[in-house]
């Protein structure tokens, strides 16, 4: 069994597979009198293709248990998808690049307090991994007509190295 290391979560190392939704370093500016914090522009929405339209949904993710093995990757072809959490939650994300699957390329990130991730087209995903408790997630995704998502089974057993999120497992 294949071993995947598991990094934190950073706008610069996630850069090559989409956006991290955080209100770190966020363009931020007051509205409504000043009664309100607009923290703006936190993630690029595409999904116009092909007459695309956005969806929002709400996904509620089971946690998963220790080891944490890796059974499934799929993509959106057509459009991003942005994973926001609802309340600060603990959970992975495990990504590849976009275009033919390489499993060599995959790369894993543990999030911090609230961290949201914005797929971008085509980039390969693992379904979401929870930890510790179900989690609440908003999903901003692509509609229409045409099929939207590809699945790929994992032909060699992976499983995310516990070593670095110690205390994650306690």
């Amino acid at each position: 069994m294949k071993t995947l290391q598991i990094e934190r979560l950073t706008r610069a190392a996630f850069a090559p597979f989409g956006d991290v939704i955080e209100l770190d370093g966020a363009r931020h500016f007051p509205i409504n009198g000043g009664t309100t914090e607009r923290f703006h522009d936190l993630a690029t929405v595409d999904v116009a293709e092909q007459s695309g339209r956005p969806l929002i949904n709400l996904f509620r993710a089971q946690p998963r248990a220790w080891p944490v093995e890796l059974a499934l990757m799929e993509r959106h072809p057509l459009g991003s998808q942005a994973f926001i959490p609802l309340t600060a939650c603990r959970y992975l994300v495990v990504v590849a690049p976009a275009g033919d699957f390489d499993p060599a390329a995959m790369r894993a990130f543990w999030t911090e307090t609230w961290q949201g991730v914005n797929y971008a087209k085509g980039v390969w995903h693992h379904p979401l991994l929870a930890l510790d408790q179900v989690c609440d997630f908003i999903v901003v995704d692509r509609g229409g007509a045409q099929p939207n998502c590809d699945e790929l089974p994992l032909t060699e057993a992976w499983r995310l190295a516990v070593e670095p999120l110690a205390e994650l497992t306690e």
